[in-house]
Parts: C-alpha cells; structure tokens; sequence
C-alpha cells in the first residue's frame, strides 16, 4: 500500500480494491536484546506500545506457511502474499492473486482459476480492471479444507497447499503460465466450472472444454479418462497424484499444449548481468517430466520482456491487463536492455547562478529545524532525501562548508536511527524475518507495506555520505546497517535465512509491490513506483562508493527493468496497455487487475501525475526516455487541473524538464517567487535541476556508458556526456556510441567527448547496414544530407492498420548482403502530427533478395500514436511486429523498401528526412 505524501483527511476509495481496515491493540513485546551491526545496532524486541503484523481487527499473525517451509524468509510483498498473510480473521485462503494470463483465488474446495479478457471501468472512470472471476475450481473431489498455506515458492511461482485430513492438494502457479501444475492424494482429480462446459475434444486423459468463452484443457495421467457430469468434470489418478489444466489461447493449440501438460514447473529463477552500458537478464523454469521426457514448457511475456528479446516467439497470445502476452515455447528466455542512467547529481553547468545557488541552498542549512519535524520512517526518509540531493550540488559551486554542514546532519539522523534503544530504532522480527522501523508509518508495521518506499531514502542518503567519508561507510562502521536495510528491501540472496530474496520486487511483473499482504480484490498494488526505483538507484550509488560491484549491478538491474515497466504499465508510452474506455495517459497506481487514475489519499490531478515522479533525483533519468508520454502526461495533468500546478507544480516542472527544459524554466522563471516546495523538495534542487538541463538539455536514453554511473544530455544537435567516478584512480568512460570521457578519481566530469564517436548513432540493433531516408523515396547509406521532411498523407477517418493507404515508399537497390547473427531489422523515424488529434503512423519493411520484383519478406509494426503537440516524435522498432511473412535470406542486388503511412485519424503528418535521426538499419553484414 503506498505511503501518501501529505497527512490524509480521507483515503480515496476505488471500487472493489479497497476495504476498511482497523488497529487494535498492540501485542505486549517480551524483553528487548540488541544486536550490534559495526558502530550501530537493532533490536530483536518491538518498543514497548507498537504492534507488528495483525489481521485487520488487530490479532497478530505469522506467516501462514506448511511446516516444510517454516524457517524459509516469505517474500511479503508479492503478487501471492495473501496466501501467507491473513490480514481478515474470516479468510484463511486467500484473496485474488493476478498472475496473468490466469488469475487465482484459493477457497476451501480447492484453486479457483479466471481468464479475465474484458476490461470493466470503475470509480468513476478512474480504474480500469480485468477483474478475476472464477471460470473453473481446481480440487479433489470432497475436499474441504480449513485453510490454504504456502509451501513453496520461488522467483515468480508459489505452490498453495490444502488438507483436510482425509485430501491433501498442492498446486504450482506463477507469471506467465498458462499451466495450473496440480498434485493430489485422497480423491480423484475434479474440476467444477462456473457453468456446464462445452466439450471441443475428448482424448480421454486430455479433454478440452470452453467455459465462459475460454478454452482449458485438462490433462490426467495416461491411462485415466476425464468424466463431465454438468458442471463437474472428474478423472482417477489411479497410482499417479499429478494433473494439470491450462487455457489455451486457441483450440487449435491442444496439440502444443499437451505436449507439455507433464512438464511440471518446480522452480523459477532470474539471473541478471550488467556490462558495458547493456543488462541482461535471462528467466529460467525448471521442470520435471512427470509422464515422458519432455522438460520444457511454455511461458507468457509480459510486454516489458518481449520488447526487449530476440529469443523466438510463437504466434500465441493472451490478454492481460498489461497488454498483450506473447508465448516463448521454451524454458527460458533471455532479454537485453540499455542500462539505465544514474549520477550523484546533475553536473555543473554555465546554467545555474553560484550566488543564486548559494542562498537557497542557506534556507534550508540554517532552518530552525531541517527535518521538518519528522519522527517517523518516511517522513525522516524524505527529510534525508532532500539534504542528500543537495550535498553535491553545494560541492560543485565550492560551498564546502554547506556540503559538510549537510554531510553532517545526514550522518546524525542515520547514526541514531541506526542505533537501538532511543526514541527511533529498527527492530527484526524474526516470525516474518523482517526489519521494520519505529516509529513506523502507513502500515510498514502492521500491514508490512513500503518497506522500500521507506528504506530507499536512508541507503540514498548513506549513499551520498559514502561519496564523501568512506570510513563512515565500512562494514564495521555505519555501513553495516545500511546493507542490513538493504537485505530487508532487496535482498540479492535466496539463501539468506534471515532475510527473503527480494522482498518487494517482483522480478517476472517487473516492478515493486507495495502491500506486504495484498489483502485487496484487485490483487497488490503499487503507487509510487519512482519511490521504488529510488532504492535501486540508491542501490547503484552504494554499490559505487563502497566499491560493492555486486549490489551496484543488482541496482542497475532494478532500476533498468523497472524502467520500462513504468513507460508501459504506468504511463502507456506505447498507447498499447491501457484500455482505449480508460480514457486517461497515466496511471497513479498500478493494481494486479489493472490500473487507476487515482492515489490513495487525494484526487488532486498534479499528485496523481506527480506520485510516479517524487523524489527527483539522479536515478530519474530513466523518466526522459519516453517524452511523448511525459509531453501528454503534463498535458493531461493540466486539462484535468483545470490549468498548470498550484500545488507540486516544483516535481511537475522537474518532469516536464525531462522531454522540454527550456518550458519547463519558462515555468520555473514565472512562478518560482511565490511557491511552496513539496516536502521532499527544495528551492535549491529544483532551481539547479531546471537550469541544468535548460543548459545540457534533456537526458539521451539512446546512448549509454560502460560505467551504471554516465549519462548523456542532448541540446539540439549537441551532446553533453557526463559520468561519476567513485574510484581511486582516474577512468576514462567509453559511451556505446564511440564516445570517451576522461573522469578523473571522486569526480564528475563532463565533455563533448572525444574519439570516433557518431553525434547520432545508429538504433538498436547497431548491426546491418544503415539507410537514410531522402525526400523523394530514395534510401541510402551516405550521409550528410539536408534536413527536410515529407508528408504523410491523412487515413481520412478510417482505419487502415496493418494496411499501407497512400504510403511514402523509400527504396534502396541493389543492395548485397548476409543476415548477420541474432540480428533485427531495426528504425528510427521522426514523425509530427503538430496539433492534430489521433494519429498513428505505422511503418512496413520489405525485402526482395534478388531484385525481381517479388517482396520476399516483409515486416509491418504497430503504429505510433503520435500526440498533438508540434515538435517531432521517435517511432522505432521496439512499437513491435504486428505481422511478418517469409525469412530473412541472402541479398544478390536486391531491394529493400521502407512504406510509412497513417493507419489511423484524419489528418496528415510529417516524416524527416536527410538526417541520421530519420534511418533504417537492415540487418545484414
């Protein structure tokens, strides 16, 4: 549950989400031991009058586990915590869990299952959800048990447990599967539908059934027969305890299906690799073949993962409330990201006024009280956070004795909440293994929610004083306790007994969860997802200053996949997630059965846009690699606010800094006399954030550096590289497009760069061949070219997607080649719709290998929507393939043929050319 931002007067319901919840009293705590940790400690005891996890009338709970997994750390804050945490006394099973496709409820007979594919709109048109509703129940026939409990679970599965004393049922579910993996001993195997089934095919142990409009397929072990009595369907295991159900994206897919219905899942796991600017993570399931051979399986892609790999896709699909699934027929998968950009702070630039600088970074020195009378873990958190931005800033103008002044302040509140025994402490629990903060805040106690919301802000914080005072963060100073909170919110370990394997972050979802019970109807539930990505950029920096490669990495792994959750799930920066009756261009929280246009203490338009973006800082760099979805997201807020912010217009001003920083200073420079700084913010950080990139422009996502902590800044056609050296000894940093920095030890530098560098390099993949594209339908690799642009001629109201109407067609001929390795085609196109409303351009690509005339491969992608602001936008090939025919073969002089034309709207629009920022890559050597 995410922490509000300001002190609410009421809690903003959204329909079927939401319940009334209450505190009782707190449990009497025994006697308090302190374990020291370095120069800090915690204790083992809750202070006297504070509670821990209770159910919603106040009972304390522990983890609702089987005895086979009762010294196992639980992963609270997961798509399947409910299973685990009992937050309503009358609910020992669970609520729904969305594990999409399929989504889970546990009841007293058994597992129910939904496949939820049409959206309802709620709240007022303010929350769209694919809401779970039972298709199906998975059991054993006659059982009837008092509860269901974990007793396993891994990366992004869980197996529940049911006994009745007679019947013991346990079934595997996660992420991605379309497999429910069930093994039973007591009763036979019975399925009960939500209606009488329709039978489309009967193998006797394989029997296919359609159910509210969605296709199962039930799988017994060979040699039973699956029998339908209305709306029960049973088998006999006979000497076997295994049986599997699975929906199918078509009929014709039993065929697929079964040959994997006995490959059962036994554990899920990601491994992930940073180097050289690029993460990689590959998502591995390891099976057992429980009839045959056959040890793989099939998995369901999210839209952040199939974006992201070359790994070879099957032409199945599902509906999710994260927008189209695709299937990888594989155990495993891998992906491949551009790392996401953090540093310390922005760097110095001829934009900022030292003077200027210098006296409101004083107001917040010399304020009576700097902490604003914090107490409690968020509040002190955000407190912290706003000091830490501004330690490097007063560095960079030689204000040596505020950054110490700072420095010291930071070290004073950290040292006495990392210490045990005064009126703030962390104590363990050792029943739930974990770390929680008193005086706590908006259920981080009794609810164990936003933990790394919370913690986030303290390891940024350290992060900073170990920039600067090394010895302050050695283990066996203060620096043990800064990993010890670090092992409560993101745990790189599975084999830590005292903590779980990334409490929060759901690895497969790719994004945090805030509810450490996920006690909702919707499923769990995250608001402020920035405050999430604040700890893995935190992560970054620690991992940086104390020379940690391995939590640095861990960081930058975070923080890049959750990155492109955020654009997709949060912002809809493809216009290819949200539901077109949703009706807005971000979300405020994203729900397991959808999202919501909302927060959970106000409906004040400027908090809802600006919950995803607090705290500035440099890990937000990530946000301006979308800025058409920042440009409709700021002309959204305003629309719905009636005008510009009043209220957190500084975080506003800060996000639209990202796409259009001269805007944003023009904002700034009318309204910085007369405002307010959110509470995590200061006058000093904004004013040095919006001149800085009104100086350097907008962060460059398309270019990376070899080292997590490089970025890059473009202004116009000029580029500005920048990069923090934590180390000892001078670096020098290479950019991935040829670029170098020289960084000299503890230092921020900055350039133009030098080397053979290319001002626009080519878009990913950087293999093939790269054509231009000039006016007049010519494709070449010269460059040098005049800008100019083409028009794009109107779809005139109807829809032509996946069809070329009256397309602009650029031609290369001749052209000779061999597809290179694991290579994609690849585009970047600039495209304008000025200020007309619902357009999408939409590219095809196609190849004649010999140059007769015949297209032998083609590739349409989806459309660009582009949005109704004047200034041009980047459609590229990560849109994705909306269809393909044919295989890449050789090129003998052949053709290659790029068509753009409008798929939707009424309207005409611009497509650049002469410039390497308008090109084509080919994927061939």
């Amino acid at each position: 549950m995410p922490s509000p931002h300001t002190r609410p007067a009421v809690v903003l319901l959204l329909a079927s989400a939401l319940a009334v919840v209450g505190l009782g009293p707190a449990a009497a705590p025994a006697a308090a031991a302190t374990v020291p940790v370095g120069s800090g400690s915690y204790s083992d005891t809750r202070p006297p009058g504070t509670s821990g996890p209770t159910t919603n009338t106040g009972t304390p709970v522990t983890p609702k586990v089987t005895a086979a997994a009762k010294n196992r750390p639980v992963p609270t804050n997961d798509w399947w915590s409910s299973l685990a945490f009992q937050r309503y006394g009358d609910n020992p099973y669970s609520t729904p869990m969305y594990g999409h496709p399929l989504t889970y409820q546990a009841t007293a007979g058994g597992l129910d299952v939904g496949y939820p594919t049409t959206p309802a709109i709620v709240g007022d048109g303010r929350q769209y959800e694919y809401a779970h509703k039972r298709d199906l129940t998975i059991g054993l026939a006659g059982l009837n048990s008092p509860d269901t409990k974990a007793d396993d679970w891994s990366d992004w599965t869980v197996t529940p447990q049911w006994s009745d004393g007679t019947r013991t049922l346990r079934t595997t579910i996660g992420h991605g599967s379309p497999f429910v993996y069930a093994k039973g001993s007591g009763g036979n195997a019975q399925i009960t539908t939500a209606g009488a089934p329709a039978v489309f095919a009967d193998q006797g142990n394989v029997l296919g059934i359609t159910v509210a409009g969605h296709h199962y397929a039930l799988f017994a072990p060979t040699g039973s027969d699956w029998n339908v009595a209305g709306s029960t369907v049973t088998a006999g295991l006979g000497s076997k305890d295994y049986f599997s159900v699975a929906v199918l994206p078509s009929t014709d897919a039993l065929a697929t299906f079964k040959k994997y219905a006995y490959s059962f899942v036994t554990d899920s796991k990601v491994t992930w690799n940073y180097t050289g600017g690029t993460v990689k993570a590959t998502y591995t399931l390891t099976t057992e073949a429980k009839e045959g051979t056959e040890r793989g399986t099939l998995q369901a892609l999210y839209r952040h993962q199939w974006l992201n790999t070359t790994d070879p896709l099957t032409s199945y699909t599902y509906v999710s409330p994260r927008g189209t699934m695709k299937v990888r027929e594989s155990a495993s998968f891998t992906t491949s990201q551009k790392a996401s950009a953090v540093l310390p702070a922005l760097p110095k630039s001829n934009g900022v006024d030292a003077a200027r600088l210098r006296g409101y970074l004083n107001e917040v020195v010399n304020a009576a009280d700097p902490f604003s009378g914090a107490t409690d873990t968020y509040w002190t958190g955000k407190a912290l956070g706003r000091l830490a931005q501004l330690v490097p800033v007063a560095d960079q103008i030689g204000e040596t004795g505020i950054r110490d002044r700072l420095l010291g302040l930071m070290k004073g509140r950290l040292q006495d909440w990392f210490t045990a025994g005064g009126a703030n402490e962390f104590s363990y629990d050792k029943d739930w293994k974990t770390l929680t903060g008193y005086p706590a805040s908006y259920g981080s106690d009794t609810e164990l929610n936003d933990h790394h919301f919370h913690y986030s802000y303290y390891v940024y914080a350290a992060a900073i004083v170990a920039q600067y005072d090394q010895g302050w963060a050695a283990d066996s100073a203060w620096g043990g306790m800064v990993k010890t909170l670090v092992r409560d919110t993101a745990n790189p370990s599975r084999t830590d007994t005292a903590f779980p394997f990334l409490r929060g972050f759901d690895v497969y979802a790719g994004h945090s969860w805030a509810s450490g019970h996920q006690g909702f109807a919707a499923g769990n539930n995250q608001e402020s997802s920035s405050e999430s990505t604040n700890l893995s950029a935190a992560l970054v920096l620690w991992g940086s200053a104390t020379g940690d490669t391995s939590l640095r990495d861990l960081g930058t792994f975070l923080l890049t996949t959750e990155s492109e959750s955020i654009a997709q799930y949060w912002f809809d920066a493809d216009e290819q997630v949200f539901p077109s009756s949703f009706g807005h261009d971000t979300a405020g929280m994203v729900w397991g059965s959808g999202a919501a246009y909302a927060t959970w203490w106000t409906a004040n338009p400027e908090e809802i846009h600006g919950i995803n973006v607090l705290p500035v800082t440099g890990g937000s760099l990530h946000l301006g690699g979308e800025k058409a979805a920042i440009r409709r997201n700021i002309a959204e807020m305003e629309r719905e606010n009636g005008g510009p912010a009043v209220e957190w217009r500084d975080i506003l001003w800060e996000f639209q800094s990202f796409a259009d920083p001269g805007a944003a200073k023009a904002k700034w420079d009318a309204g910085h006399a007369g405002y307010t700084p959110e509470q995590g913010e200061s006058k000093a950080h904004t004013y040095h954030w919006i001149n800085t990139l009104d100086a350097l422009g907008a962060p460059d996502a398309t270019v990376t550096g070899d080292i997590p902590t490089s970025a890059v800044f473009t202004k116009g056609t000029t580029r500005t590289y920048a990069a923090h050296n934590h180390g000892a000894t001078a670096r020098t940093v290479t950019f991935s497009d040829g670029k170098t920095l020289s960084v000299p030890a503890r230092s921020t530098a900055t350039g133009t760069g030098t080397g053979s560098g290319d001002p626009d390099p080519d878009p990913d993949p950087p293999t093939g061949n790269t054509f231009q594209l000039r006016s007049g339908g010519t494709l070449t690799t010269a460059t040098g070219g005049t800008a100019g642009s083409d028009t794009i001629a109107s779809a005139g109201g109807a829809n032509h997607d996946g069809t070329p109407h009256q397309p602009l067609v650029y031609e290369a001929r001749g052209v000779n080649g061999t597809p290179a390795p694991d290579a994609r085609t690849a585009f970047r196109l600039q495209v304008d719709a000025g200020g007309t409303v619902g357009l999408g351009q939409q590219a095809r690509i196609s190849y004649d290998f010999t140059g007769d005339g015949s297209f032998d491969r083609t590739e349409t992608y989806h459309y660009f929507a582009t949005d109704p602001v004047t200034g041009w936008e980047e459609y590229t090939q990560a849109r994705g393939l909306k269809a393909s025919t044919g295989a890449l073969s050789d090129l003998k002089g052949g053709t290659v043929r790029l068509e753009v034309w409008n798929a939707i709207g009424n309207g005409t629009s611009k497509l650049q050319t002469g410039t390497d920022k308008s090109v084509l890559v080919i994927p061939y050597g």
